[in-house]
């Protein structure tokens, strides 16, 4: 297999890349990445020198770059990650999770369909390997839209994005379903639930307050606080997309989650408490710091996966429960503040 990761100097792109450089089945490692202010390409510094590895500084919005870099690399398989992810960011600016969600999904696509599709060479065609040369695109659940008390998405759940982000992403899907079914393009998409873990860049809820706590800052937490996702750590996730890219069924979607529904306020209680007790230096009573503030518009109010597809299909389910995965991830931030600061700077 010679793998294109694309976004892979992100959160999940990074453990992904650091995850997958072990397989014995992958022949070349190609991270193709534009290092905008999530990328940092620091985070795979251990593993730049590894002969199986390139990386490839283009952006999905560039077309002619998107296509050269799948034909020198003679690409046979794709884990499509790349895009705009924050939220708030799409409420404040939704053009940038357009172009990059959308329109670079889109490129990525027609550089598949011309160099597997319409002019393959014989060498990629032996080159492509029991599943065919495959795309396989990272989606979100948030594309399905909110959830009341209870029930799950599940993969036949209509999608009802809504935010510019979500509705960024399930545009990207359904191109990447069109592909499928009018070209006959390869096509796998997962969509997955909220991600923990080292490496994520310090916008997101857990980073946010871990550092807040560190620092003695308030705790912001967006309206009553009961907003409620269901948490996958990332080592989980990449050996989830592992295991669909060289096995889930052409077409088919496969919903990822993590079985660890939590509402945002338990969770920033959680990490106070752990902080107190890995950081007693640090006072104590970071219960304190809790601030609330106004609520986003359109916040989302639940969401929770149905997972059971790809446990019955793939035997793939996850290995952490929510409590040892987020103490791993605290730990991690303790000892990696060069890291944050760094990547603050940029």
């Amino acid at each position: 297999m010679n793998l294109l990761i694309t976004g892979g100097c992100g959160f999940i792109g990074s453990n992904l890349v650091r995850h997958l450089i072990r397989e014995p089945g992958i022949q070349r490692l190609v991270n193709l990445d534009a290092l905008t202010y999530a990328g940092h390409r620091g985070s795979l510094s251990d593993i730049e020198s590894d002969p199986r590895y390139a990386f490839e500084h283009v952006d999905l919005r560039d077309k002619g770059e998107v296509l050269r870099v799948v034909r020198d690399h003679a690409i046979t398989a794709i884990l499509h990650l790349a895009a705009e992810s924050h939220v708030d960011r799409s409420i404040s600016g939704p053009g940038d999770f357009v172009t990059t969600n959308i329109n670079g999904t889109f490129h990525l696509l027609e550089a598949c369909r011309e160099l597997w599709l319409v002019n393959p060479t014989a060498e990629l065609k032996a080159a492509a390997g029991p599943v065919g040369l495959r795309f396989h695109h990272v989606s979100t659940d948030e594309v399905y839209g909110t959830l009341g008390d209870t029930g799950l998405f599940t993969e036949a759940t209509p999608y009802a994005p809504n935010s510019p982000y979500s509705a960024s992403k399930a545009s990207s899907d359904l191109l990447v379903r069109a592909y499928h079914h009018t070209y006959g393009l390869n096509t796998v998409v997962t969509n997955c639930s909220n991600n923990y873990g080292p490496y994520q860049f310090p916008e997101k809820l857990i980073p946010v307050i871990l550092q807040n706590i560190l620092h003695r800052r308030p705790l912001p937490v967006y309206g009553d606080g009961m907003n409620i996702r269901d948490w996958l750590y990332v080592e989980d996730h990449c050996e989830a997309l592992w295991q669909v890219i060289q096995r889930g069924r052409n077409g088919e979607t496969y919903n990822i989650g993590g079985h660890n529904e939590w509402a945002n306020i338990h969770i920033v209680q959680h990490l106070c408490d752990l902080i107190d007790e890995l950081r007693p230096d640090l006072g104590g009573n970071s219960r304190g710091l809790i601030t609330y503030v106004k609520d986003r518009p359109g916040h989302d109010r639940r969401y929770a996966i149905d997972a059971g597809k790809i446990e019955r299909e793939l035997g793939w389910k996850p290995a952490h429960r929510f409590e040892e995965g987020i103490r791993k991830t605290a730990k991690w931030y303790l000892e990696n503040q060069p890291w944050i600061q760094s990547v603050l700077r940029r």
